[in-house]
């Protein structure tokens, strides 16, 4: 897609939309009816099909500086010796993100132990009190957490990678370009799972190629982003 220069009719309307509209559009809209919102904005910016932010191939937003549920602080630039990252962003207060923190630990198991390839991340970004650090810090303990959860207050870096659901993952290759962005399968109960999607596209990612399958529209509670003042 192309970008596209057209009058700027109704374009401080259309930035000052929430992109989980965006994004919650295209569950009822098809591109098309989507695309044309789009371009009443000045400029038409082509990201990911289920993603406002990012796109497949974009280098990922990088943190530094978030506590984790170990007392210390963390950066993308821990991961530096690992080939593929896996981010994931999740919560405590979401049921759907703790039906997943099950396979995710075995995920963990299989890819993310001290000798593994792959760096695994979970960051939590709500500000309601179950998604306290504190709480977080209890929640690790409980189900032994094998990986850094880590909490945003300002919830940029969600922002940054354009977040919408928890849980939401994003896979990232050796050059720190994301080439996976979405849900870890299609179905948040284990027994009507007919699709993976984080597993393949780990594995592609080790082997320096890309997925069959790039981006799926996570599934999930929404991300509890404050509003901002204007």
């Amino acid at each position: 897609m192309k970008e596209r220069k057209i009058e700027p009719v109704f374009c401080e309307f259309f930035e000052h939309l929430d992109r989980t509209f965006k994004v919650e559009a295209m569950r009822y809209l098809s591109w098309g009816a989507v695309a044309t919102i789009s371009l009443t904005c000045c400029w038409l910016v082509q990201a990911g099909e289920f993603n406002a932010v990012l796109s497949i191939g974009d280098k990922a937003p990088a943190w530094k500086g978030l506590p984790g549920v170990d007392g210390e602080k963390h950066s993308l630039e821990d991961f530096k010796e690992k080939p593929v990252v896996v981010v994931v962003f999740t919560c405590n207060s979401c049921p759907i993100a703790t039906d997943y923190e099950d396979r995710l630990l075995t995920f963990a198991q299989k890819y993310a132990g001290p000798k593994g390839s792959v760096g695994l991340v979970a960051i939590n970004v709500n500000t309601v009190k179950e998604d306290s650090l504190e709480e977080m810090t209890k929640r690790a303990k409980e189900k032994g957490f094998t990986f850094p959860y880590l909490f945003d207050e300002t919830q940029q870096i969600a922002r940054d990678y354009g977040a919408i659901f928890t849980p939401e993952f994003y896979v990232l290759n050796k050059d720190r370009q994301v080439v996976y962005m979405g849900g870890l399968d299609d179905s948040s109960n284990p027994k009507l799972v007919k699709n993976h999607y984080l597993e393949p596209a780990v594995e592609a990612a080790l082997k320096g190629g890309k997925p069959a399958v790039t981006e799926t529209l996570a599934i999930g509670c929404r991300v509890r982003y404050e509003r901002r003042k204007r």
